[in-house]
């Protein structure tokens, strides 16, 4: 066995058990320590599953990518463009592309006995949608009902029935408002949702494509734009760069330019918000390291300076200043080990408790969501777990040169 470790473990487990002022220091620096390593574990937890939560909530609404009308603006009275089959079969053929979804919006009026409330329609492709990536998303927060079939169907928000006071079998009228005329049309609830966006879920209800374009008066192939999905968020940029140089810069048999946007063009405010969380995560990692780092340097000059007359002693016998920095270096990684491992137990504790009841909720019209949402990102808790233990070792070897300055001689005078 390693001279420095055994030595080190003995002297650990020896003052552990000290009645004096050393066992109330190592416990404060533990304590430091599992509290700083806990508030690390659960910030990354719950920034990174914050950051998930909401891209994956804008992605369900309006996928990755779009690829508009570009006159189009920004009512959802949207243009239409013509998509050709073979357009489509190109699109669906780049790589990292799931599912390429056309779409048409359309505001309305929701029209009951008592009120009414302006919304926005969208319509997709009920034939197409059922293997789709957006089906699964609003069949996994479907709260009453089921999913439309028919051009006759909708589905609504919790939000919108909750103020219209609307239910799965209600029907409802659809006030279509023009320059020229007003439409309505008649559309039977069969489905409730609600994802805790409140910006969609506020004005969002889904139906089908057919019965929009019918409205408009658009032909088979007009839509407003189609919905790119994609396997891995990390490839929007590249798969944006190769749908635009798909349909970039190209026109339509209508003289229609196309218009390519990333998800993150289309919500700039909230990726840039989310952006920001980024830089408080590494706020609070500085943060708490330094306090650990000053925890574990205090408990480590305590140790020292407990063990004057056993460094003396070994000094005396022929130890030299790097065994004994070694010694105590080793000494301090076992006090940092436990700390972590107290710590990690805390962290993910709380997190995992989060992730299964929800139990902290928030505003999700402050928020967009309404509770604190959680993701385990396991490689990157590991490193955080490595990176603390290096960064403490580090900032503890200065400390260690402590050593060097005992005097056998004068320590031992006075024994």
């Amino acid at each position: 066995m390693n001279a420095e470790y055994f030595i080190a473990k003995r002297l650990y487990f020896s003052q552990q058990a000290d009645k004096n002022v050393v066992k109330p220091a190592i416990k404060v620096a533990l304590m430091g320590i599992a509290i700083g390593t806990a508030v690390m574990i659960i910030t990354v937890c719950v920034v990174l599953g914050f950051k998930q939560q909401i891209v994956n909530q804008i992605v369900g609404f309006g996928g990755h990518i779009q690829v508009v009308n570009f006159d189009n603006n920004s009512t959802y009275e949207s243009k239409p463009i013509f998509f050709t089959e073979s357009q489509l079969t190109d699109l669906r053929a780049i790589e990292h592309v799931q599912e390429v979804m056309p779409f048409i919006t359309k505001p309305c009026m929701l029209k009951t006995e008592n009120d009414f409330q302006a919304v926005i329609i969208k319509g997709i492709d009920l034939s197409q949608a059922q293997q789709s990536r957006k089906w699964n998303y609003f069949a996994s927060h479907l709260r009453y009902g089921r999913l439309p079939q028919t051009d006759k169907e909708i589905i609504i928000s919790q939000t919108i029935a909750t103020r219209l006071q609307l239910s799965v079998d209600s029907a409802v009228l659809c006030y279509f408002i023009n320059q020229d005329n007003i439409r309505v049309r008649k559309w039977s609830i069969v489905g409730v949702y609600q994802t805790g966006f409140e910006e969609f879920d506020s004005q969002f209800i889904l139906g089908d494509i057919t019965a929009l374009r019918q409205l408009n008066g658009w032909e088979e192939r007009q839509v407003a734009g189609v919905e790119i999905s994609i396997d891995d968020f990390d490839h929007l940029q590249v798969v944006a760069d190769e749908v635009f140089l798909e349909v970039g810069n190209q026109f339509d048999e209508a003289n229609n330019g196309y218009y390519v946007q990333s998800l993150i063009d289309l919500n700039a405010q909230i990726f840039a918000w989310l952006d920001l969380l980024d830089m408080n995560v590494w706020v609070i990692i500085i943060l708490m390291l330094c306090v650990s780092c000053f925890n574990i340097i205090s408990a480590l000059i305590i140790l020292i300076l407990n063990s004057i007359n056993f460094i003396a002693t070994l000094k005396a016998l022929g130890a030299t200043n790097r065994f004994l920095r070694k010694v105590f270096l080793i000494e301090s990684v076992f006090l940092i080990g436990k700390g972590m491992l107290y710590g990690n137990l805390i962290g993910f504790a709380i997190a995992f408790l989060q992730y299964r009841f929800h139990l902290i909720p928030l505003d999700a019209s402050v928020y967009y969501i309404d509770f604190v949402p959680i993701m385990f990102p396991w490689l990157g808790l590991l490193l955080l777990n490595v990176f603390i233990v290096l960064i403490s070792v580090l900032v503890l070897w200065l400390p260690s040169f402590i050593v060097s300055h005992v005097s056998p001689a004068k320590v031992l005078r006075f024994e």
